[in-house]
């Protein structure tokens, strides 16, 4: 393989998001040689857009809070599709993680008393969001960031990996990618692969995701014969600023309304008491003004029904805008400025106060946002074993938004910074697990490598082809109207015919110029993913055939009790990539023991 610049290392991590930064990090710590690869540089990674704090039961603000409330909150809030045991290893172990970010370096709020501050969320019973402000992403990040260098981690930025590379056995055994900046092909030879590559939200047209965002990771282990699962349940944050353009998708932390923001229709109504769910109705404030005093004194641990899980605040809103009581943008008012003084903004949310004041003039602390839905999270991934975080086939590990199984039908905001550092560093252990107990070097066939570089290449070589930029935004324009928030059968066999369309046009995109930064010709390498993970959750909307969390079937608007006893798992078999079919089926979710369905039941 002399022709390609090659590395060997005991363990790869793709994407140096939060899950793929403790990952490595945990790898190295066993003395394992170990790299991360990420098409961005590195600080940039999507973690940082998770502001609003990291969700772990560690009972400061309220000392009735535990791991068994937060397990019960966390499956109640996945409409119970979750796998019990990740959301059980991730409600114990989370607290453990806040701590050892903090040892770490880690600057949290505090209470009064010194301890780490805690915030209220969405879905959750108590208030258990550990935070720095609202840019706790961020700080969690710097710290991975300084924890991995100083480790001396490899560190391979921007670089792109195009596919997984299988030893002779079937093992995923490495990568294949290539330099953004210079166009170069770079193989990477590794006894264990992790991939932490993040979210699909590229896929649709009005998302919080960053460009790096195009379902990569996902469709690379569909392609390498991987199941996943649960790829229908795509969450849309219920507010995301859909006005001024400069800022539309760009996403308005839950924080807001964890800190006293209000949503209102265009008559300036408090229209979420009018969509509380009767599972939520004993611990929701069923009036404005025991919501308001419910911010005043949490001891009563009521909720203001703007802090109903995302799922429901987005069809409410929805639901607002269709009635024609929506703002001229097409979305609802977010108002804190009249519920908050200037300085409490200022200080209790200084980026989402610079952010929109710099980039759109708006001033939240003298004017209401105007936000709706925008995709912000998958719930859906690779199928993973919730000890060690193994793939489906032998040698690939997955971690953060990428694995599926942890957050069900519907994330609560804050478990996303959790997951990754509970699953990050479960990942690290079990592929360097694999790695030690595997003596071998990893090999793998030059003529793999061959076949995709030929395959990248390609539209160098063809003329007279679509530019990949119109191919991707009539995909975007597809999933938007056909797979959004609201979902139909006719609709999304329509999107199928649409995708397969879009599918034959992305193998004869052209681009011109070299390959040096050639932002065309990177998004013609990005088209074959976003084409397959755009593919699987269709038909996995298509088939759940009702409605459960973030998955809404406006033709199937009940859950169906058999349903929500079955995961939908989607593999590849031979021949696998791009062009080959995804096969669709429903599997029985594993049994939950008993004393952790009591606590379901008991509602502990």
């Amino acid at each position: 393989m002399n022709e390609y610049e090659t590395h060997r290392y005991d363990v790869i991590v793709i994407g140096a998001g939060g899950a793929g930064l403790r990952a490595a990090v945990e790898a190295k710590s066993r003395g394992l040689s170990t790299a991360i690869v990420c098409k961005s540089l590195l600080g940039k990674a999507h973690t940082v857009m998770a502001e609003g704090g990291v969700a772990a039961a560690m009972g400061n603000v309220y000392s009735e809070d535990n791991w068994q409330v937060h397990f019960r909150d966390t499956m109640r809030g996945g409409k119970y599709l979750n796998h019990w045991r990740m959301a059980q290893l991730h409600a114990q172990e989370a607290p453990d993680r806040v701590h050892e970010m903090e040892a770490w370096g880690a600057l949290f709020d505090r209470t009064p008393d010194g301890r780490i501050n805690q915030r209220d969320f969405g879905g959750h019973r108590y208030a258990r969001l550990a935070h720095v402000g609202d840019r706790t992403g961020l700080e969690l990040i710097r710290t991975l960031q300084q924890k991995a260098v100083s480790m001396d981690i490899d560190v391979f930025m921007e670089c792109k990996i195009l596919r997984l590379l299988h030893d002779p056995s079937g093992a995923v055994a490495g990568a294949v990618g290539y330099r953004r900046p210079s166009g170069e092909v770079v193989v990477f030879e590794a006894k264990a692969v992790v991939l932490a590559t993040g979210s699909i939200g590229r896929c649709y047209m009005y998302t919080s995701n960053s460009w790096e965002s195009t379902g990569d990771g996902h469709a690379m282990a569909i392609w390498a014969g991987a199941d996943v699962i649960e790829m229908e349940c795509v969450q849309f944050h219920p507010t995301g600023m859909v006005w001024p353009l400069s800022v539309r998708g760009l996403l308005v932390t839950e924080g807001v309304r964890g800190d006293g923001g209000a949503l209102k229709n265009s008559d300036g109504h408090r229209f979420m008491f009018d969509y509380i769910p009767e599972m939520f109705r004993a611990e929701t404030a069923e009036t404005e003004e025991e919501a308001d005093a419910w911010y005043e004194d949490h001891a009563n641990h009521r909720r203001t029904p703007d802090l109903l899980p995302r799922d429901e605040v987005a069809r409410a809103i929805n639901a607002e805008v269709k009635a024609g009581r929506g703002s001229p943008h097409g979305g609802v008012y977010l108002d804190i400025a009249s519920r908050r003084s200037p300085e409490y903004i200022r200080r209790r949310l200084p980026s989402m106060y610079h952010q929109f004041l710099e980039l759109a003039g708006v001033d939240i602390t003298v004017e209401p946002m105007e936000v709706g839905p925008t995709c912000h999270y998958m719930m859906g991934g690779v199928r993973v074993d919730p000890e060690t975080q193994a793939a489906t086939v032998p040698g690939l590990f997955a971690a953060g938004e990428v694995a599926g199984g942890m957050h069900g039908a519907n994330r609560l905001g804050g478990n996303s910074l959790s997951d990754l550092l509970v699953f990050g560093r479960r990942a690290g252990q079990g592929a360097s697990d694999f790695a030690e107990a595997n003596d071998r070097p990893p090999t793998v066939d030059v003529a793999q490598v061959d076949a995709v570089v030929s395959d990248a290449l390609a539209p160098f070589g063809r003329e007279g082809g679509d530019s990949p930029y119109a191919v991707h935004e009539e995909l975007q324009a597809t999933m938007q109207s056909l797979v959004g928030i609201i979902r139909t059968g006719s609709e999304l066999s329509e999107a199928l015919e649409k995708l397969d369309e879009l599918r034959d046009r992305t193998s004869k995109v052209s681009v011109g110029g070299g390959r040096e930064y050639n932002p065309g010709w990177n998004l013609a390498t990005d088209l074959p993913s976003l084409l397959t993970v755009s593919t699987a959750v269709t038909q996995g909307a298509l088939a759940r055939r009702e409605s459960r969390g973030a998955h809404t079937r406006d033709d199937f608007p009940s859950a169906d009790p058999a349903l929500g006893k079955v995961n939908f798992v989607q593999r590849q078999t031979d021949p696998r990539g791009f062009d080959a079919p995804i096969h669709i089926g429903p599997e029985p979710l594993p049994e939950m023991p008993p004393e952790l369905r009591e606590l379901l039941e008991e509602g502990h």
